[in-house]
């Protein structure tokens, strides 16, 4: 790992019991307002990558955030997948399981059919979320070529559901 990466990692905090008991919760924002840990972390996203995606379609919430960088330094649109409820015109919506709940994420019909997609979320843990991305995009026509994620938690087992990532960091 490059001395801007492992500034990058060293900068993400793990708060234990948020949102609720028993949850370890890796808090970005420092990461996110330290200028070139950002741009390390968002260059290693994109690098497996490089050349193979039309879009890049971030997760809610923080996945927003890394997905807008990429698709600015990649020079690609941005397709939000949203939590249920927050779209003017949901045209596609998938459930899902979380570690610690169930939710609804919806997206619009702003992929054209064939569209290679890349995939972008701050944290693979159970999967479920990219799971349901997956199926989400799919629905709209799109082909996942590639999820990026910041941090995968491998203790969680998400890769076996989701299958290849490309992760950043693991713990």
């Amino acid at each position: 790992m490059n001395e801007a990466l492992a500034r990058a990692e060293s900068l993400i905090r793990t708060i234990p019991d948020y949102p609720e008991p028993g949850i370890l919760f890796r808090d970005i924002t420092p990461l996110l307002a330290d200028g070139a840990a950002l741009t390390a972390v968002i260059d290693a996203m994109i690098e497996p990558f490089a050349g193979t995606f039309d879009v890049v379609a971030g997760v809610e919430a923080r996945g927003f955030l890394l997905a807008g960088a990429v698709a600015m330094r990649a020079d690609v649109g941005l397709v939000p997948i949203r939590k249920a409820g927050k779209l003017p015109r949901p045209a596609a919506s998938v459930d899902y399981a979380l570690e610690y709940g169930t939710a609804t994420i919806e997206a619009h019909d702003d992929i054209a059919d064939g569209t290679r997609v890349l995939l972008v979320d701050d944290v693979l843990a159970t999967g479920g979320t990219l799971v349901a991305a997956h199926e989400l995009v799919g629905a709209l026509g799109g082909v996942v070529v590639g999820t990026a994620v910041l941090m995968e938690l491998e203790a969680l087992g998400g890769r076996a559901a989701v299958g290849d990532v490309c992760s950043v960091f693991t713990a």
